[in-house]
């Protein structure tokens, strides 16, 4: 099987970034599944596997054509002098954390790489006249997205999948941009990523309520009969295999999720805030609805606990696993869907066409 090529951002040099992405490739059966490319600095690299006494070694490249299989590469992005002050939030590290994924993201689309796997950033110090963006998932949906498409987040791990509807927003701004239109449309992406990139015939989503006790009829908020239910109509309409709204404290707090291939969020901590207690360490970031794959472990710079060497990688290695198996499934799907037999009739149970 064809190794894809793996770009990988260094993300804030003063976070924890090299150190899971050098104690991932400190494995050397990662090289069997593909070939990796560090965008990010040769001397910060070194700083940290030296620091860290990480033996793991990578070969710098001018660009990912230049990249081997069995090695771990490095494309210099950044000016050759960055200065670290480790657990800090600093303006310079902002903008090698920039550098590294402006050119990532254009290799991608350029198709130099397959996939992308981006290390996590400092949302307020990568902020300049090239990124005002709440984070990766919109910067990467600016750059990539093809006419009509657009973004949805998912969280996920084995046994659990959390999409958003909002995302990097304000709490008192969420119950406006929570409309029937939104609904829908977070809910046909998800259901399309659902069957094209994790190969489910029939998914089934639950939807969480935006109010506590879904409402309560109305008597704490009327999102749930006025905005939540009619967007779960239109979609069951078209196919999708919808279920609630459940309140989210006793959805997750009796393991209800277990039943579903899929939970949609209202909100960024309804959603996020179950889901890491659930998977904080094999969680996964993973960027549904756009022509490209990229993916994200689901922590942060980790300041806390930066260059000290006790840096968990799971989540970073199950972001790397996560791509390279969305970018087959895909591969596959299209495949299969590029030459249909003519439509007589659609199962409405899995969709399948019958001739």
């Amino acid at each position: 099987m064809e190794k894809l090529k793996v770009a990988i951002t260094h993300g804030d040099p003063n976070g924890i970034g090299y150190e899971v992405i050098l104690k991932a490739f400190a494995d050397p059966t990662m090289f069997e599944l593909c070939t990796p490319i560090i965008y990010g600095s040769p001397k910060v690299a070194s700083y940290h596997r030296k620091v860290m006494d990480l033996q793991v070694t990578f070969q710098t490249v001018n660009s990912p054509s230049d990249a081997h299989d069995g090695e771990l590469s490095l494309v210099p992005c950044t000016a050759d002098e960055v200065k670290l002050d480790l657990g800090q939030a600093t303006a310079e590290a902002g903008e090698a954390a920039l550098a590294a994924l402006e050119r990532a993201v254009a290799d991608l689309k350029a198709g130099k790489v397959d996939v992308l796997v981006t290390a996590p950033i400092n949302k307020h110090s990568i902020q300049s006249e090239a990124f005002r963006f709440p984070g990766h998932t919109e910067f990467i949906q600016a750059r990539t997205a093809a006419e009509g498409e657009e973004a949805l987040m998912i969280l996920m791990n084995h046994d659990l999948r959390v999409a958003l509807v909002t995302t990097h927003m304000p709490l008192r701004d969420v119950a406006q941009a929570i409309t029937i239109e939104a609904v829908t449309r977070k809910l046909r992406i998800f259901n399309n990523s659902l069957l094209r990139d994790f190969r489910l015939s029939m998914p089934r989503i639950a939807v969480l309520a935006l109010n506590p006790h879904a409402g309560d009829g109305g008597l704490l908020g009327t999102e749930e009969e006025e905005v939540i239910k009619p967007a779960m109509q239109q979609a069951g309409e078209e196919g999708i295999h919808v279920f609630g709204p459940f309140a989210a404290d006793g959805f997750f707090g009796t393991r209800a999720y277990e039943h579903f291939d899929g939970v949609l969020a209202m909100y960024h901590d309804q959603g996020l805030a179950p889901f890491k207690l659930l998977a904080m360490d094999d969680g996964v970031n993973y960027t549904a609805g756009l022509n490209v794959v990229r993916t994200s472990p689901d922590h942060g710079t980790a300041y806390d606990i930066a260059g000290r060497g006790v840096a968990d990688e799971t989540s970073l290695r199950n972001a790397i696993y996560t791509a390279i198996d969305v970018y087959r499934a895909r591969k596959d799907w299209d495949a299969a869907h590029q030459n249909p037999l003519p439509k007589l009739y659609v199962d409405k149970r899995d969709k399948s066409e019958r001739g």
